[in-house]
């Protein structure tokens, strides 16, 4: 990315089932889902969202090899997303398993996001 022009962070859990995609992209949905940008177009180069380039790194507590990065990528309407993921977020009781929600244990999964947009 040549320029970035705006950072937004955010946090997703999945509290029963240990889905990691799904933290992932509730993350992702909180880092963006508060923001109205509309002059961003004006300082794309030639005024189009096809040249925003959009940095998604996601701080993930385990199994990272079971995030479905085509569907965390699926939650941006518009330019080029690269999906980073590292080791982070956490791992913590939610006092309960619940076997029809698909738990396996009583952890949920917290994931953090930060978004950097720019071109």
């Amino acid at each position: 990315m040549e320029k970035v022009i705006f950072i937004e962070v955010g946090m997703g859990m999945d509290l029963h089932g240990q889905d990691v995609t799904a933290a992932c992209i509730r993350a992702c949905k909180n880092a963006i889902g508060h923001n109205s940008m509309p002059g961003l177009t004006e300082v794309l180069p030639q005024q189009r969202f096809e040249n925003m380039r959009i940095c998604v790194t996601l701080g993930v507590p385990f199994h990272m090899e079971q995030v479905d990065v085509d569907a965390v990528r699926a939650v941006f309407p518009y330019g080029v997303v690269e999906v980073r993921l590292k080791q982070g977020g956490m791992l913590a009781s939610s006092g309960v398993i619940l076997p029809d929600k698909g738990d396996v244990t009583d952890e949920m999964v917290m994931v953090n996001a930060v978004v950097e947009v720019g071109y």
